[in-house]
């Protein structure tokens, strides 16, 4: 199996993301996403990309079991 590259072009990172490059381009212009410029070219480091990821998922998970609770309906005689 092929190692994962350490840096990524923008192609690759919107793969290894699972969105589009037009969605990196959005994360880029808002400066939200970890990168760099070689050149003209926007770079990734992977390890900075699983990161940041980390960090979104544990903003979006709630917080307690409440938040999880389902309002079910009552039967009506």
């Amino acid at each position: 199996m092929e190692r994962l590259k350490e840096v990524m072009t923008l192609r690759e990172a919107s793969q290894y993301l699972g969105i589009t490059p037009d969605t990196l381009y959005k994360y880029l212009g808002n400066k939200s996403i970890p990168a760099f410029k070689l050149g003209n070219r926007w770079r990734f480091k992977k390890d900075l990309l699983d990161r940041w990821m980390e960090r979104k998922s544990e903003q979006s998970e709630p917080t307690s079991d409440s938040s999880r609770r389902v309002a079910r309906p009552t039967a009506k005689d």
